[in-house]
């Protein structure tokens, strides 16, 4: 280990900044954070570090260092394009046994700056020694983005019940047991979700019954498929769950971001298969969260356009289960972005329309003659069930035989394939498709040559056009 990882109450305390460039502007940030006494010396400054002093946030003692400034100095940041002058402060300070940091130098350096996550008082500092700082750059941005915002306010609450919990479990390992199984329930949760009022009454209640397991169930949609397009949100909580249930539609990519001992249910349907009831995939859901596990119900698109997550949600709600929804990019959204086909364009379409290919349970026949309407863009998910009845319908009620349509399988990755056709030829363009496949029909198709941004990005020739 070459440098020891410490952190410093700078509260109060005198920091001498020789330097007023942009270089020392980003540092002294860091020291205001940390609500240090920020003194500098330099001829000239920058004009952020002006507008700092102008707001009494920083104090100027002069243009030129003398070892005198050092007296009453905690640490020293050498900030300055003077290498001779960069050396004496070093040299003097290492003299004192002063902590100092010349910057971008680090040979010159008793102590470095790491990269910070901030989620105060939850501080987390890396550092690669200054070896690989773009590594270490991508590998806070992967840190950053599973950590919530308001993660510092759980640990804030959290810190002021410490007394009272203690007295409530005089044995260590009690109180031990007992954080552990409120930071891994929803209590975290609620603070994330900004219910703070809740989050305590739910503490106060533990307490009180300590053995009490609390589950919930939370919907989260994956996205159309790349798994670039997941929500930070619902990284997170793929990251919290004990048990996840996906679907059929969620790719392996996404599955390997899941926490590694959470237990996972293929619970898939596919159409012509043999697969598991709608109504055994409610049954376990209040199984498992009645168990006082964090279920995640994981889903392909977002629960809530045509995924039965309201139905789900309906059951959770009636078993008196705690629940939340992480919405993610309905495939529609997906499909039409990576395809290069805007949903609505001034010129061509002026609202868009979602359906479903699947029937309606009562059998509820679609309104057609608003499907029918050519200023509106439709979209059918599961496109391929009953495309030729769909086609029929909306010529029968006025869509034009020519009406461009697109099918889209395999949308936002690296197989995605698109073919271009004509309503009129969409049985014989579906036997060209793989399952599950979206269909779009409107004069938006026609944008895609121009726009389609995706097949020029992976060098793929995923485009058929039949028109």
């Amino acid at each position: 280990m070459d440098y020891l990882p410490v952190f410093l109450d700078l509260k109060y305390k005198n920091i001498l900044v020789v330097g007023a460039g942009e270089v020392a502007f980003n540092k002294i940030k860091l020291l205001l954070r940390a609500h240090a006494v920020v003194n500098i010396i330099a001829k000239d400054m920058c004009s952020e570090i002006r507008s700092l002093l102008v707001q009494k946030k920083v104090f100027w003692l002069s243009k030129e260092f003398q070892i005198s400034y050092l007296k009453n100095i905690f640490l020293v940041i050498a900030a300055t394009s003077n290498t001779e002058l960069n050396q004496t402060i070093f040299k003097k300070c290492n003299k004192l046994k002063m902590l100092v940091n010349v910057v971008d130098d680090q040979s010159k350096c008793s102590f470095i700056f790491p990269s910070i996550i901030d989620r105060s008082p939850i501080i987390i500092a890396m550092s690669s020694g200054g070896t690989a700082p773009v590594l270490l750059r991508l590998l806070r941005k992967k840190i950053e983005s599973i950590l919530p915002i308001r993660l510092g306010n759980v640990a804030k609450i959290a810190g002021c019940w410490r007394s009272i919990v203690k007295k409530q479990f005089s044995n260590l390992l009690e109180r031990k047991r007992f954080w552990e199984k409120l930071f891994n329930s929803i209590f975290v949760q609620y603070i994330i979700n900004g219910k703070e009022k809740k989050a305590v009454s739910f503490l106060e209640s533990i307490i009180k019954k300590p053995n009490v397991l609390i589950g919930e169930i939370i919907l989260v949609g994956a996205g159309p498929g790349n798994s670039d397009l997941l929500t930070l949100r619902a990284l997170q909580v793929m990251q919290e769950a004990d048990v996840v249930l996906y679907d059929n539609l969620v790719s392996q990519e996404i599955l390997n971001l899941i926490r590694r001992d959470a237990k996972c249910i293929y619970v898939g349907k596919r159409a012509g298969l043999k697969n598991i009831t709608q109504e055994k995939i409610i049954k376990l859901l209040i199984f498992l969260a009645n168990q006082g596990k964090k279920v995640v119900r994981l889903k392909g698109g977002d629960s809530f356009i045509f995924g039965r997550g309201g139905e789900e949600l309906e059951a959770a709600k009636n078993a008196n289960i705690n629940f939340q929804v992480v919405p993610g990019i309905t495939s529609g959204i997906g499909a039409s972005a990576y395809s290069g086909i805007p949903l609505t364009h001034r010129n061509y379409a002026q609202g868009v329309i979602f359906i479903t290919g699947h029937k309606c349970v009562n059998n509820t026949a679609n309104n057609w003659s608003i499907l029918c309407d050519p200023s509106y863009t439709l979209v059918v998910y599961m496109g391929s069930l009953n495309a030729l009845e769909i086609s029929e319908k909306l010529i029968l009620y006025g869509r034009l035989r020519s009406t461009p349509i697109a099918i889209i399988s395999q949308s936002t990755t690296i197989n995605q394939k698109v073919i271009i056709g004509r309503l009129d030829e969409i049985n014989k363009l579906f036997k060209l498709t793989i399952s599950p496949s979206l269909l779009i029909i409107g004069q938006v198709v026609l944008l895609h040559q121009k726009l389609a941004w995706f097949k020029d990005l992976t060098n793929l020739n995923n485009t058929e056009t039949i028109f």
